[in-house]
């Protein structure tokens, strides 16, 4: 599963604009605004998910889920739950 704000933050990890992840993952560039613009997780065909989320690997970005280990210690983003630290 990967969100619309995770795969924002990826292509801006990576370096790329829409159109480049679009290219890279085979998929049209409309495509890849629907996903970002979705609200959460972004929903799709299985298959346009597994293009991007590889498309994504190989620019260098590991997607990492909720309460997931990264696989190795490069630099990284990750969001804090709701309760931790966030101040209204």
């Amino acid at each position: 599963m990967i969100t619309a704000q995770q795969m924002r933050a990826a292509r801006a990890l990576a370096g790329i604009d829409q159109k480049t992840l679009a290219e890279r993952a085979g998929v049209s560039l409309p495509t890849i605004q629907r996903m970002e613009a979705s609200e959460g997780v972004v929903r799709g065909v299985v298959d346009t998910l597994v293009k991007v989320i590889r498309a994504l690997d190989e620019a260098g970005v590991e997607l990492i889920g909720a309460n997931q280990a990264s696989a190795v210690g490069g630099r990284g983003v990750r969001l804090k739950a709701p309760d931790e630290g966030m101040t209204g």
